[in-house]
């Protein structure tokens, strides 16, 4: 291995991929399962699950998967567009076992006989979720980003032919190739807790009875009240990258109600959000003129309203919440349809206090894993 140490490895993979080293990508689980099990190299091949769902709908005739999943393993090269030779010797991982690497649209093979649906359909478009999502909300030209709000969110830029190396903890990544055409990129920032921290606020604290219920009781009140809620129940993702923190509810007073958690909870998202818009203005260089949303999320038009005033640009609402599956019809070759927004949430104000208090939370999420460390005074 030329990579020496844990820092080296770390700058190839980021160099070479776009990515962090850590377990949420699939190359690490590949080298546990070839160290732990005694799998027969020669007898496995390994894939993201696209790959897999071609297979089988193929009956094992066909391992391929496109440049967007394959640049999500920590395997793939982003700029020369191919399997990694020296990431593959750094995890131990031998080619043989890895899918053919194709565009995220084209025909790539027909569904095999014996299936429960018809043989002959063509498989012509393959892309990962985030990807898909990109393309079905048509965010074609650099600069363009959406945001998916579930029970985490991601939001990403295009970045258009540039492969934009961040500074900031975002992800580089492929938005997607159309045949042989030159690739598109993008940068990710992934956001581990946001409609989850609805689904505690339901499930741990009973403040709501359903999720929807949220909407109506944070707006009972004009503002959190100097409460800040920061939901890192799993850490921070991007722009911090601190798997250590932990969540927090910082501002109480005896006037604190359940509504004011509410709307803080609901503020932490945008809050959220607004962080990772801002590290990728920064490192892009390119002044965001809209964000375009779907998800679950989505549907909650205070959110949404605060997420324009937060981030300080319009938020467009798309009439269809499911662009990932839209996006992968349009890579499957279905005519482009032009949508109409369902919604736009312009921005009414600036929120630099909230910001500011937002901030001062975060930190201190951050530093509860220092404080846990030194033990009592």
């Amino acid at each position: 291995m030329r990579s020496s140490g844990r820092t080296g490895a770390q700058e190839l993979v980021r160099a070479r991929t776009g990515l962090v080293v850590d377990a949420y990508f699939s190359g690490t689980k590949l080298r546990w399962l070839l160290q732990h099990t005694e799998v027969d190299p020669l007898r496995l091949a390994f894939g993201t699950i696209d790959a897999w769902l071609v297979w089988n709908l193929t009956r094992g005739r066909t391992h391929v998967t496109d440049v967007t999943n394959a640049s999500r393993t920590m395997l793939f090269d982003i700029h020369r567009l191919q399997w990694d030779d020296e990431l593959l010797e750094l995890l131990g991982i031998p080619r043989s076992v890895l899918p053919v690497v194709r565009s995220s649209s084209e025909s790539y093979a027909m569904t095999a006989e014996g299936l429960p649906i018809p043989a002959g359909i063509p498989i012509a478009g393959i892309a990962g979720d985030q990807q898909a999502s990109l393309f079905g909300q048509r965010c074609t030209r650099a600069g363009m980003a959406k945001n998916t709000y579930g029970t985490g969110s991601f939001v990403v830029m295009n970045t258009g032919a540039s492969a934009v190396r961040s500074s900031h903890g975002l992800l580089s990544t492929i938005a997607w190739r159309l045949g042989d055409a030159p690739p598109q990129y993008a940068l990710e920032g992934s956001i581990f807790v946001t409609g989850a921290a609805v689904q505690w606020l339901r499930d741990q604290l009973h403040i709501i009875r359903s999720a929807a219920e949220i909407e109506a009781l944070a707006a009972s009140v004009p503002d959190s009240g100097g409460v800040v809620v920061v939901p890192a129940f799993t850490g921070l993702g991007t722009p911090h990258w601190d798997a250590y923190a932990r969540g927090a509810i910082l501002g109480l007073t005896r006037g604190s109600s359940a509504a004011h958690i509410a709307r803080a909870t609901l503020e932490s998202i945008a809050l959220q959000t607004a962080d990772v818009l801002e590290a990728m203005r920064e490192d892009s260089g390119i002044a965001l003129s809209e964000l375009r949303v779907d998800g679950g999320g989505s549907t909650n038009d205070l959110l949404m309203q605060m997420q324009a005033d937060i981030a300080g640009v319009p938020v467009v609402r798309t009439r269809i919440a499911e662009t990932t599956a839209l996006g992968a019809a349009y890579l499957a070759g279905l005519p482009e349809v032009h949508l109409p927004p369902d919604r736009v949430f312009e921005p009414r104000g600036r929120c630099d206090e909230l910001i500011a208090q937002w901030r001062k939370g975060v930190e201190r999420a951050k530093g509860w894993a220092v404080a846990r460390a030194s033990g009592p005074p």
